[in-house]
């Protein structure tokens, strides 16, 4: 007997421990139930007349009895009473769920979840809670859901993974208050920073992993790892490195480039990864024969020949034979050919290494556009998404154009992801193409720093809007100061004027100028319209209206009676009326070969009637630039000149050209050319640099890797310029007038060029080979590097 009793004993403890958690609990309970109903056991069904709910505070009694799908008087069976109790614990309102037989009546007993009271998070730095709360889904006045707890502790820790914080480790924590509420506390553990110590690739014989580095985006840890933000491990920036990577071999006619693995190896202190990329490169191919052919009785071979720009012998690229596609549909579409399609058919030849490619004018299938739906845009007007389309409603459609579309949307910098897609629309012949973005900020406000061996140190302001009011335009205000120039900016451009591919805007400007080696000072303001267009696919022109007025003035303790700069300072305000234009083509934009290019960019400015100056400025400049070793070695030549002519011979210091630092290295500004030069008792009390009405200067420069760690960013280079600036009024002044004809003056030097996270620096050192006596010259140079 007593063996029987403390069996039931030890059931009813077992029954007591298990029924508030688990769905055998329940199972057991039921059992128990069976042996103490004989009634119930033999007919191993349930009728419940009564059900009774205990325990619940915030929810509805008939809301928890919907949950079980129980009526009264149903006959219900064991496995159904365990449906019930899984349904309601599937809720996820309640920390626990027991379901009792009594009977004919049935007792569901709950416990419910606390509300979340409040959401916190500590030991956070890196990640601001605005952060960390976009990741969570737990939020205050909540029910608690500790899986739904767990998940977002891992989310947290996911975010502080892809930020390369390996080691981050989140504990969710409750904090019991009164009335069944919770606060829920993540507790963060930040780690340090897993950097990527070296970056490396191995199958790579035609291109070093130095330069193969300079293609990623993912960076190698450097002096300035507490600012740079790209030497961490970040799996989405791995994959777009990939694509980088063929990119870079594809476009220069390695083909069968492909990426075989990387591989992510954590150091010994999980403080750092080595990442390694596998590639096989394969060889190098060349375009074969180019043909075009076509079917169509209406299409003119001859015609599309002509937009061909791909040349026999030159190297295979995948984009050349994309733009060369484009431009014959663009030219069926002027011919008024639709449904005209280009496919390339490609012909490989191992022997010699090259591709014949074949364009063939097919006719495509009898598709239109029904409709373009823009979604997601809660700032930037449709317009604006719908000017990026060539193909409007009712158009043939055109899955290359669409694409092209796509990288247009994107290209605008407005959104943080867009997604452009077709489907079938309500007719088979019918596609509607879904336009689905999320935008993101376009306004920044940045303040900073300059330094300049030309103009000294000086402070930068600037707030910038890319798509002012969602239409796309740009909104500009700059203010720069410094010891010589104090300089005020406001620019607007508004890009689709009309909605044609058509740029037009306005700059307004207001500057104060005392360059530091001369005895005159300059308030300019100025306000300058213009317009721009594409004249082909690697060119453009700009037309600009501008009206100056200049307020020359020589302070008194610098002035010099009968001196030139005096004389034109005596001129008092001068204004300008000047109609411009500016021409410039760049073959880095879709041209024949990657690892070269030509800049040529030519401008003039007619200063005419309403002028109180008459004269025709023209300036020009042309660049050409290649690598060579592979990319190590950077090679570029500068020609750069301008003339004035002036009818009266009468124009002043400020409407003349001086070379600065940038154009001519090894010399001040105002530092060559003209010069009005008198001497007195202790030496030249006049030696004013005045400024030509000629330049010509020349540039050639080499930039090469110094062997220091890639992730420096340092490389070094030489550079030789020579040139001239010459050409006055022939004005006699209280001095001397020198150097007014053709003199060549010739630098050479040394660069360091610096990639910093602040921006490219550039340290010259220069050594004036020819020079003449009252030349400033100038051995250091600090510059922010340009690239042109």
């Amino acid at each position: 007997m007593s063996e029987h009793f403390g069996g039931a004993a030890s059931r009813r403890d077992l029954r007591k421990g298990l029924l508030r958690r688990t769905a055998f609990a329940f199972s057991t309970l039921v059992s128990i139930g069976l042996i103490a109903s004989p009634d119930f056991a033999n007919a191993q069904s349930y009728r419940f007349t009564n059900l009774s709910i205990e325990g619940n505070n915030r929810i509805e009694d008939s809301t928890i009895a919907s949950y079980t799908g129980i009526s009264r008087g149903e006959v219900v069976t064991s496995g159904q009473l365990n449906d019930a109790y899984q349904s309601i614990l599937a809720t996820g309102l309640f920390e626990t769920v027991e379901l009792v037989p009594a009977g004919n009546q049935l007792v569901i007993r709950v416990a419910e979840f606390p509300t979340i009271n409040v959401v916190r998070f500590e030991g956070n730095r890196r990640l601001k809670d605005d952060v960390l709360e976009a990741a969570v889904e737990s939020q205050s006045r909540r029910v608690l859901n500790p899986a739904t707890a767990e998940s977002d502790a891992n989310a947290i820790a996911e975010a502080y993974v892809q930020a390369g914080r390996i080691a981050a480790r989140v504990t969710p924590r409750i904090i019991r208050r009164s009335d069944n509420r919770v606060d829920l506390v993540f507790e963060i553990f930040e780690g340090d920073l897993a950097e990527i110590e070296r970056l490396s690739f191995v199958g790579n014989r035609a291109y070093s992993d130095r330069r193969l580095r300079r293609e990623l985006g993912t960076k190698q840890a450097g002096l300035l790892r507490a600012l740079v933000k790209r030497d961490t491990l970040v799996e989405d920036r791995i994959e777009f490195d990939k694509q980088l990577l063929r990119d870079f071999y594809q476009s220069r006619g390695y083909v069968d480039f492909r990426i075989t693995g990387v591989n992510a190896e954590l150091a010994r202190e999980r403080d750092g990864y080595f990442l390694t990329f596998n590639v096989e490169e394969g060889q190098q191919f060349t375009f074969g024969e180019v043909t075009v052919v076509s079917d169509l009785p209406e299409v003119d071979i001859e015609t599309f020949e002509q937009t061909l720009r791909i040349r026999t012998g030159a190297t295979y690229s995948p984009l050349l034979v994309e733009n060369a596609i484009a431009r014959m549909e663009r030219k069926a579409s002027q011919e008024a050919l639709d449904f005209v399609r280009v496919e390339p058919r490609i012909t490989r030849n191992d022997r010699d290494l090259s591709l014949d490619v074949e364009f063939a004018l097919v006719r495509g299938p009898r598709i239109f556009v029904e409709r373009i739906d823009i979604e997601g845009n809660t700032t930037t007007l449709d317009r604006v998404v719908r000017r990026q389309f060539k193909t409007a409603e009712g158009d043939p459609f055109n899955p290359r154009e669409i694409r092209e579309a796509a990288e247009r949307i994107r290209a605008l910098g407005f959104f943080a992801t867009s997604e452009v897609n077709a489907r079938e629309g309500s007719r088979p012949d019918q596609v509607i193409v879904d336009v689905d973005v999320e935008e993101q900020p376009t306004g920044s406000l940045s303040f900073g720093g300059t330094y300049s061996t030309d103009t000294g140190f000086g402070l930068v302001a600037g707030f910038s809007e890319r798509n002012f009011l969602g239409r796309g335009q740009t909104l500009s205000v700059n203010v720069s100061t410094s010891p010589d120039i104090n300089d005020y900016q406001l620019r607007f451009v508004e890009p689709a004027f009309l909605g044609r591919d058509v740029s037009l805007g306005f700059g307004l400007s207001y500057q104060d100028s005392a360059p530091g080696n001369a005895r005159f000072e300059n308030t300019t303001g100025e306000f300058q319209p213009f317009l721009g267009f594409d004249l082909g696919e690697r060119s453009n022109l700009q037309l600009r209206y501008t009206y100056r007025d200049v307020d020359m003035v020589v302070p008194a303790a610098e002035a010099v009676a009968g001196s030139i700069i005096d004389a034109e300072a005596a001129r008092g305000r001068l204004t300008s009326s000047e109609l411009g234009y500016t021409y410039r083509f760049d073959s880095r934009i879709g041209g024949l070969n990657p690892d070269a290019g030509v800049l040529f960019e030519v401008g003039q400015d007619f200063a005419g009637p309403g002028s109180d100056v008459e004269y025709v400025k023209t300036s020009a400049r042309a660049v050409a630039q290649r690598t060579a070793f592979n990319g190590d070695l950077t090679l570029r030549a500068t020609l750069e000149g301008g003339a004035i002519y002036a009818p009266d011979n009468n124009t002043r210091v400020h409407q003349r050209f001086a070379l600065g630092s940038r154009q001519f290295r090894g010399f001040e500004p105002f530092g060559i050319g003209p010069r009005e030069v008198s001497l007195g008792d202790s030496g030249a009390t006049v030696n004013d640099g005045l400024g030509g009405k000629y330049y010509a200067v020349a540039r050639f420069e080499a930039e090469f890797p110094l062997g220091l760690p890639e992730e420096y960013g340092i490389s070094g280079g030489l550079f030789y310029d020579v040139g001239s600036l010459w050409g006055t009024d022939g004005a006699a002044g209280a001095g001397t007038l020198l150097y007014d004809d053709f003199t060549l003056r010739q630098t050479v030097g040394v660069s360091i060029f610096w990639t910093t996270p602040i921006g490219p620096l550039q340290f010259n050192w220069s050594k004036a080979l020819d020079k003449q006596e009252y030349d400033r010259d100038q051995t250091f140079n600090l510059t922010i590097r340009t690239e042109f």
